[in-house]
């Protein structure tokens, strides 16, 4: 286990800022850094990140905390997982164990595919260089494209034995369950015979963008054989192709950095250019780009440049895709190679300082090149042409930004030899017809925030931020190392365009839970009490594998043993008195309720939230700030914030 010193270390050193920063592109705001939400699809920033505060926050999803719960929510690590993690980033000596087999029986079944991922990669990193057949046919390969051993090492490739169980064997000696195997599609059961689905393949490690493996990709060698020359994991619970773009765990920061991505068909392209010292580059893994991977690169920047074969058969279709990285509001540049030549072939073939100087000569904007390639492949036909300016006053309209939309209509009609009036008129009728379908897709109701109205009780007067603290205490008293499935929402959008909740279920321990959700507002207990028992017990819940309670309240001062042991005794038969009047409720405790867990710090954020919008809007009226438009904006957020929890509670309840 990791020991408490450790953690204070991290929790010392580890930037916020920083730790997001490798994730999502913040800009400074204020005295605040904001960005495109890593866990909603927006297009306008409400990811507020305070340096001061070393917090974050999320107003469209509702999550929020500081570096560690980022980690936590972002890669699904546990509580453990994250410390370690940021200890990795900042070169904090953390002391690590062996996991014994008991452990990864232990590890939920995400974890466990996590786990069983590490294995496959480092077993075929082991079999590439260790082996003789990989020595012979997967070294010899790599070397023969140009890769060099520190290259090779850097991406983690590999080689899978052409063996039908050489992977399945090693992995289920090392005490790995086969479901696992099967789960994340490295190995293959038909009528109870197993096999390795990578059987003598090189293999490319996928990297989630904090460096987990979550799948990958083999190119087999033997051409004589009827088998697929790529092949990738299958979709899993960790691995979604379309929501990964490969080599962004290498590219992320030089992404940033350089403020623009270069996107490329294949893997040997990726690794390829990052040898010749073009790191700001990642792969669609040769998928069909999606609006997902586009998301992943928005967050680091707003330039991307498409790099094409000079001899790209599928050209114009490949063009078509890119117009929903217009509807981002993304800048786009195009590439064209010399004929013959592709990324990996130009880039083996010319230093880092030719391969620059074309890149920067030949990227053009999108729209321009688009529209040049497709008059010259009209040829002067009228009908045909007609086609050509549809076509491109299309991929004008998925611009959002009009001053850019107009601009690109005045240099298409110059290019196109068409009048300006006549694409503004094919503009209006295309902009006007998504607007229509727009209003459609709006009429959805937004549900009515439900008030939390002051009970009128002539006995002694409730505070319900107590109350629902002290049950939180019991909670984490009795419940706090069980480890179970809670019900989280994603909000999606529908066919019909409106924004719907999707229930999801996440694996966490009852203390990760309680952690994470708290962190999303900043919650601070009100109770001094209970704010002493809650950092205790994530303390030690966090840093002991067996929690014993006994024990616990032996350490504690005896005001604090008394108030701990005072909540467990009357936890079995805790009522709320007449808190149904409030929405607010709470289950029988035989076992643990996750739906408890939920609601009881979702009805505590509502209110705490309800509280700093009203302290919010008595300072702007006394004009106690010195920026009222910034904190307007927050506090409309926050409001926001308020029916996105009401929404929830309505669908837990």
């Amino acid at each position: 286990m990791i020991t408490k010193r450790t953690i204070e270390k991290v929790f010392d050193t580890a930037r916020v800022e920083e730790v997001i920063g490798d994730f999502v592109n913040l800009k400074k705001s204020g005295s605040n850094f904001k960005g495109l939400s890593p866990f909603s699809e927006e297009k306008t920033p409400s990811f507020m990140v305070s340096p001061v505060k070393q917090i974050w926050k999320d107003f469209s999803s509702g999550k929020g905390g500081n570096a560690v719960s980022f980690i936590m929510e972002h890669e699904h690590y546990s509580y453990p997982e994250a410390i370690k993690y940021l200890a990795k980033k900042y070169n904090i000596e953390i002391e690590e164990t062996e996991q014994t087999s008991e452990e990864k029986e232990k590890a939920s079944e995400r974890e466990s595919m996590f786990l069983v991922s590490k294995f496959a990669k480092d077993f075929f990193v082991d079999q590439l260089h260790n082996s003789t057949e990989g020595q012979t046919i997967g070294l010899s390969y790599f070397k023969e494209r140009g890769f060099t051993n520190d290259t090779i090492k850097k991406f983690n490739l590999g080689y899978s034995p052409d063996q039908w169980e050489a992977f399945t064997k090693a992995a289920i000696n090392k005490a790995y369950e086969k479901k696992y195997l099967e789960a994340t599609g490295l190995t293959i059961t038909k009528d109870q015979k197993s096999f390795d689905r990578f059987k003598g393949r090189v293999m490319f490690p996928i990297h989630s963008m904090s460096g987990r493996v979550l799948g990958f990709g083999g190119r087999i060698l033997d051409n004589s054989k009827k088998a697929a020359k790529y092949l990738n994991s299958p979709e899993s619970e960790i691995y979604h192709k379309s929501k990964v773009l490969y080599g962004l765990y290498y590219a992320k920061k030089a992404i940033a950095q350089q403020d623009n991505c270069y996107l490329v068909e294949g893997y040997t392209d990726v690794i390829q250019l990052h040898q010749a010292g073009i790191e700001n580059v990642v792969s669609s893994s040769g998928t069909a780009l999606t609006d997902q991977q586009i998301r992943l690169i928005n967050r680091l920047t707003k330039n991307i440049t498409v790099l094409f074969d000079g001899d790209a058969a599928g050209l114009r279709a490949s063009l078509r895709s890119v117009n929903m990285i217009l509807a981002q509001d993304m800048n786009v540049k195009v590439c064209l190679f010399p004929e013959g030549e592709d990324p990996d072939s130009f880039a083996k073939a010319n230093s880092t300082h030719v391969i620059e100087e074309y890149l920067e000569a030949n990227a053009k904007d999108f729209i321009t090149f688009k529209a040049s390639l497709l008059i010259k492949e009209a040829e002067n036909d009228p009908i045909k042409t007609a086609e050509v300016v549809r076509d491109i006053v299309e991929s004008i309209a998925q611009v959002p930004d009009q001053i850019k939309r107009e601009l690109y209509i005045r240099s298409c009609a110059k290019l196109m030899d068409v009048s300006e009036a006549v694409l503004f008129s094919s503009l209006d009728q295309i902009l006007a017809k998504s607007s229509r379908d727009q209003k459609k897709k709006n009429k959805a109701q937004v549900p009515q925030l439900s008030k939390v109205e002051d009970t009128k009780v002539t006995s002694k007067k409730i505070d319900p931020k107590v109350e629902l603290e002290r049950i939180i205490i019991g909670l984490l008293l009795k419940y706090g190392n069980q480890e179970a499935e809670f019900e989280d929402f994603l909000i999606e959008i529908d066919e019909k365009g409106n924004e719907v909740l999707k229930p999801i279920n996440k694996t966490h321990k009852v203390y990760e839970k309680i952690y994470l959700d708290l962190q999303s507002d900043e919650i601070e207990f009100t109770d001094e009490n209970f704010k002493l028992l809650y950092h205790s017990l994530i303390d030690k819940l966090s840093t002991q594998e067996d929690f014993n309670v006994s024990k616990f309240t032996s350490e504690l001062d005896q005001r604090l043993a008394e108030e701990a042991t005072s909540i467990l005794m009357n936890f079995e038969r805790y009522e709320l008195h007449n808190w149904e009047s409030q929405n607010i409720f709470v289950k029988h405790r035989d076992q643990l309720e996750t739906a408890e867990v939920t609601e009881t710090i979702l009805n505590l954020r509502r209110i705490l939230i309800h509280q700093k919008v009203d302290e919010m809007g008595e300072l702007l009226k006394n004009g106690d700030y010195d920026n009222p438009t910034e904190v307007l904006e927050e506090t409309m957020e926050y409001k926001q914030l308020e029916v996105l929890i009401a929404r929830k509670l309505n669908r837990i309840i």
